[in-house]
């Protein structure tokens, strides 16, 4: 076993999260357990991933979550592995539980200069009714950012999404680019502000505007003559929103949605659940919510996209390309991940804290408090 990658995950444990800390130690080579030296504990390997507690073998498993994820339904691996329904629905209900958890560390927590944004919803048919799936696309690097999941198309959907986006974004010039969903414009506004330090005063904090965000709408019409486009300038002047267009997308145009529409196609190509006119219908919302998540992973981490990859010289004549994926674009990582990797990921609990007690510490937690926090 490699302890190198490993850490405590009791959560309380001082050196819980923490890798190449020295504190780890091999319990038992057969049962694929270690110790932690710090608090005595023992834990599974798999602790943490997906396979933890599952008795079916891991490669069983991955394939099912890869078949559903690319489109394949469920019934037909049911049939395939004779597997009962309710055990597979379990497994990807927990693989979208792991990498929701995976994006929210890697992606979530990431500061990242966007520069242009691209934002659309999805309308997926479900048993009983209808979902809205938001989802939003950096254009430059054609990283998923994120979605959220809701039975209405209002603002609490799109608020959600901005909230998602403006966890990552950094203060810089930003080009918002969506259809003409008016939630957009309060969502937006709403999210990208910034408390001003207290004055003194009672109250909530006053807030203060992003500057430099233009807010483009793209509204299609679809007229006895032919489709109609209207492209609205909400904030923003030309001369930003121009730059902005220039600098993110590779091919000259105009203001559009052409990369987060592509992002829906790609993603009614592969779950069967977003498929226009099918009967495949997903029977709850956490399904759904589930393969959001785990095809979002998927598409960030393991697909190379032909639009992201590099030349590279070799010799003085030939050339190869370097295939990238969304991830490796902006930088989070510098490898293609394997799917093994991806659902075997360990997202480290927080830090550990100290809990708050009256009186002076002891010489012996004062000596964890420097080691450990």
């Amino acid at each position: 076993m490699n302890l190198k990658h490993l850490f405590c995950p009791n959560i309380d444990c001082p050196a819980r999260g923490q890798t190449g800390e020295g504190n780890l130690g091999i319990h038992s080579q057969q049962e694929k357990r270690c110790s932690c030296t710090v608090c005595g504990k023992t834990f599974a390997v798999s602790k943490g991933t997906l396979f933890y507690r599952l008795r079916t073998e891991p490669k069983v498993v991955m394939c099912v979550i890869v078949l559903i994820a690319y489109g394949c339904p469920l019934q037909a691996i049911v049939k395939a592995f004779s597997l009962d329904e309710r055990t597979v629905k379990k497994w990807w209900q927990r693989a979208g539980d792991h990498c929701q958890a995976l994006h929210g560390h890697l992606i979530g927590q990431s500061q990242l200069d966007l520069e242009q944004v691209q934002a659309d919803e999805i309308k997926a048919k479900v048993q009983g009714g209808y979902l809205w799936l938001a989802m939003a696309i950096m254009v430059s690097t054609r990283l998923w950012l994120g979605g959220a999941v809701s039975p209405r198309r209002d603002v609490a959907l799109i608020q959600a999404l901005a909230n998602q986006i403006r966890a990552i974004a950094l203060c810089r010039p930003l080009l918002l680019a969506v259809d003409g969903l008016p939630s957009y414009v309060k969502a937006f506004q709403r999210a990208f502000r910034t408390a001003l330090p207290r004055s003194g005063k009672p109250g909530r904090p006053q807030l203060m505007a992003w500057p430099n965000i233009a807010l483009v709408q793209v509204v299609k019409r679809r007229l006895p003559t032919g489709l109609e486009i209207e492209r609205r300038i909400v904030q923003g002047c030309q001369q930003q929103i121009e730059r902005l267009r220039q600098l993110t997308q590779q091919a000259p145009g105009v203001i559009n949605t052409a990369y987060i529409e592509r992002l829906n196609a790609t993603f009614r190509s592969h779950l069967a659940w977003l498929t226009r006119r099918a009967r495949t219908l997903a029977q709850q919302p956490e399904t759904l919510t589930a393969g959001l998540f785990v095809l979002g992973c998927f598409y960030n981490f393991c697909d190379t996209h032909h639009s992201l990859r590099l030349r590279l010289s070799v010799g003085r004549y030939g050339h190869r390309w370097v295939q990238r994926t969304p991830a490796m674009a902006a930088e989070l990582t510098d490898h293609i991940w394997t799917v093994d990797e991806l659902l075997r990921y360990r997202v480290p609990p927080p830090r550990w804290a100290p809990l708050k007690r009256r009186g002076r510490p002891s010489k012996e937690a004062l000596q964890l408090i420097e080691r450990w926090c």
